[in-house]
């Protein structure tokens, strides 16, 4: 088997091992692959990872041997995964890996911007507390997040961890109903427009999705307190983000703080970059070493299972 890693460094920039693939055959490398240089690198593969490099069905129709994908990530939507299936090529993905430490990068914003630790830890650095006439000062309002709603959008693996830690905190945890969703009697998920004044802090964790692209837009912000907070550790396209810079700008929201843009890396101008009130971190929030080191180890268990012919974790 012939199998090709077209963007190794994000899951393993030399701290984890590849060994294990070469079981299965003869293993390439490769850092990085820019677009106009995919064709080539996969033309004679019979098995392909990706975990950010876009594959498309020109690309299939140049691979006669390929016959699986695997994602070194959860989100498919790198991947043409109706066309792959059309030309009979499995795609793989590695669900959940890192479903713990996302939620802990989504804690971590929140506090972040509940506490302004680096801003008042810099204060202290530049000399500001020795300077200070009193004992104690703060650079911007502290928000105590006891008794806060905290809204989640998109309760599953990822969202219920998120409200479990928020739930320690002392926040009344809302779930919010997605578009074209019906939960029946379910009083645990309630309307989105319902939910969004009563939230303080909301927080999208659900799928990218025709439904849900751009669902934070501004009619949204519109209907949320002046003094929430928004956290976004999903998928960046999930929010207009022209609508959304806008309302920080005016205040129609207190703050926003995410892991992830619409296109990463983002361009120079993005308005969310210069926005005021925002944090955003280079999506960060799958990357610990014990994250990495379990979707590669599902990753080779995911080959494994299609060589052997039962294969697992079947997109599509």
């Amino acid at each position: 088997m012939k199998i090709v890693i077209l963007d190794s460094y994000p899951l393993n920039s030399g701290d984890l091992s590849w060994e294990p693939l070469n079981g299965f055959g003869e293993v390439t490398v490769f850092e990085r692959t820019m677009p106009h240089q995919v064709a080539e690198r996969i033309a004679d593969a019979n098995a392909v990872f990706t975990n950010k490099v876009k594959l498309n069905d020109e690309h299939f129709a140049g691979a006669p041997n390929l016959k699986y994908i695997g994602e070194t990530a959860t989100g498919t939507d790198n991947v043409d995964v109706a066309a792959a299936k059309k030309r009979g090529i499995v795609v793989s993905n590695v669900p959940s890996y890192s479903a713990s430490f996302t939620a802990q990068t989504a804690i971590a914003l929140l506090l972040e911007l509940a506490h302004n630790v680096a801003e008042n830890a810099a204060a202290v650095a530049d000399g500001e507390w020795v300077k200070s006439p009193d004992f104690s000062f703060w650079k911007k309002p502290l928000v105590d997040l006891e008794g806060k709603i905290l809204m989640v959008i998109g309760l599953g693996n990822i969202g219920g961890k998120v409200a479990q830690i928020a739930t320690a905190l002392g926040m009344t945890v809302v779930a919010a109903q997605l578009p074209g969703r019906d939960y029946g009697s379910d009083s645990h998920h309630l309307p989105l427009d319902d939910a969004l004044p009563l939230a303080d802090v909301i927080t999208l964790h659900c799928p990218l999705k025709p439904e849900t692209k751009e669902l934070v837009n501004a009619e949204f912000l519109s209907k949320m307190k002046k003094s929430a907070f928004l956290i976004n550790t999903g998928r960046g396209g999930l929010i207009n983000e022209a609508d959304l810079a806008e309302a920080l700008k005016n205040g129609t929201i207190a703050g926003f703080a995410a892991d992830v843009l619409t296109v990463e890396p983002p361009a120079a101008d993005n308005p969310l970059l210069s926005a005021p009130n925002t944090l955003i971190t280079p999506h960060l929030g799958w990357a610990s070493p014990e994250a990495r080191q379990r979707c590669l180890n599902v990753s080779i268990e995911n080959l494994k299972a299609f060589a052997a012919g039962t294969p697992q974790n079947v997109v599509g």
